[in-house]
């Protein structure tokens, strides 16, 4: 009774045009979670149709099914292929090569770059404490046109005692257990999460309780979800980002008795997915009772490619655990930067600010710092730079005309998985340039999706021409390219 009196004082007060130019938005974050880590098949073939995959059917994620038959999936969408510079483009709407947080962060703030290459470091200069203070990041620009801003679960924007370590800085209302680290030490909260380094803060009143983080985690935003809708009567961007399903691999307890044939780390991550998609199920019903669901955006994706634990020849890199994609997490090849993206509704209804086509999909490229415009755009928030990102807005509302544009550079000067690399996607075309050895790869996206053929060869011209674009887009962002240090080869 008090939430529905509530609702028809704010309808009396701001009227109901207000609340549908200003509906509430759920961006939801998994970590390290794959393409394909999921039974929501993001794999299409030429007619459409969907590619069930083995992956596929081994994972349980009916939430995710019931959102993607519900609004949209982007089956071409990327991110960074690690963490941060993933993270903060999402909140700054600029490409990690223009933000220069082109690796993950660690807590303390310093060089975390493997030197598997004699002659390359990484560039001077990167952001390795995070966050720059002169960003204008989506919460605080959320926050300032009447936003109640929500932030849960691993934050990773800077290190320690840098702007970013805790997401207040870059404009939350409320932090829940967002600090400087990457992972948790623990996903036990009999274990108080882990001690060390990587010690999730924030949620002392579980320590020593019988629970497990994500679950925890949804808790908390259910909790600060009830606040903002039943005490503060203002629309809400709240940021869900789930410490799963990055190691440690942990088993949730809740559902290990689902995967009996599979080895113990397997079985782990296959647990920490259906824990993860428990959470989104949760989160729904939640919005649900609370009465905003028609009105909440709900924008799923993750940060990086899959990171499952199956094994992947780090040196020659094989379609494994992200099949039939090649490579993994800190990868080159589309393993290690597609991930799994859909947009919806809560729930879909008369209440919607406009209606998305149910079970519908678009095989267009998206990026990670395309969330930017898109949340300003259905938070109606003028003025607001577009940078790198581009508005989905029109896929969302059908409209077949609209494409973003169909082009992407990636740019990592470091080493890790995959060693100092820049890529550009244009159309279905794909141009790798390795700094270590000087060499070039390309791919047909459209016809060898496990990137098996290097037609660099075969098509010499469209490499040099995809090359030279390549170096005048990372030259307009003010790219750092990687140090020098000595002579390649012997």
């Amino acid at each position: 009774m008090r939430r529905l009196l509530l609702a028809l004082a704010h309808v009396l007060c701001c009227g109901t045009a207000t609340a549908a130019e200003r509906p509430n938005v759920l961006v939801f974050i998994v970590d390290d979670m794959g393409w394909q880590d999921t039974s929501v098949p993001f794999h299409h073939d030429a007619s459409g149709q969907p590619v069930v995959s083995a992956l596929n059917r081994l994972y349980r994620t009916p939430h995710m099914e019931r959102l993607a038959a519900q609004g949209m999936k982007f089956t071409r969408a990327y991110a960074h292929p690690v963490c941060t510079p993933s993270r903060i483009s999402l909140m700054t709407g600029k490409n990690a090569a223009r933000h220069r947080v082109t690796n993950w962060t660690n807590p303390a703030g310093t060089e975390n770059g493997d030197n598997d290459v004699p002659h390359l470091r990484s560039p001077d200069g990167w952001g390795m404490k995070g966050i720059s203070p002169d960003e204008r990041p989506l919460p605080a620009v959320m926050k300032q046109s009447g936003y109640r801003t929500i932030h849960c679960g691993k934050a990773h924007f800077g290190s320690r005692g840098a702007f970013g370590q805790y997401p207040q800085a870059i404009g939350f209302d409320v932090n829940i257990a967002g600090n400087e680290i990457g992972h948790p030490a623990s996903y036990f909260s009999r274990q108080d999460f882990g001690k060390g380094a990587n010690h999730v803060t924030g949620l002392e009143k579980w320590h020593g309780t019988d629970g497990f983080l994500t679950d925890i985690l949804t808790r908390e935003l259910g909790d600060a979800l009830t606040t903002v809708v039943e005490d503060r009567q203002q629309p809400f961007f709240a940021y869900m980002a789930h410490y799963a399903v990055h190691s440690p691999f942990m088993e949730d307890p809740r559902f290990a008795a689902g995967y009996p044939d599979l080895p113990p780390a397997r079985r782990a991550y296959a647990t920490l997915i259906e824990g993860m998609d428990r959470s989104l199920g949760d989160i729904l019903a939640k919005l649900e009772s609370l009465g905003v669901a028609e009105q909440t955006m709900v924008i799923f994706l993750s940060d990086n490619g899959g990171d499952a634990p199956i094994p992947n020849d780090k040196d020659a890199p094989v379609v494994s655990g992200n099949a039939p994609l090649r490579g993994k997490k800190g990868m080159r090849y589309e393993g290690g930067i597609r991930v799994p993206m859909i947009a919806a509704w809560a729930k879909p209804g008369p209440g919607n600010p406009f209606p998305i086509r149910p079970a519908s999909h678009t095989d267009d490229l998206v990026a990670i710092a395309d969330v930017f415009p898109t949340v300003a755009s259905l938070a109606a928030i003028p003025g607001v730079a577009p940078w790198d990102g581009h508005d989905l807005t029109p896929y969302l509302k059908g409209d077949a005309a609209y494409h973003r544009p169909q082009s992407l550079v990636t740019h990592y000067p470091h080493g890790h998985n995959n060693d100092h690399f820049s890529i550009l996607h244009d159309g279905p075309w794909k141009l790798i340039r390795n700094r270590a050895d000087d060499s070039t790869e390309l791919y047909n996206l459209a016809e060898d999706i496990s990137e098996s053929r290097n037609l660099a060869t075969e098509h010499p011209e469209r490499a040099k021409a995809m090359a030279e674009d390549l170096e005048r887009r990372l030259d307009g962002y003010g790219a750092l390219r990687s140090k020098v240090v000595g002579k390649a080869g012997p």
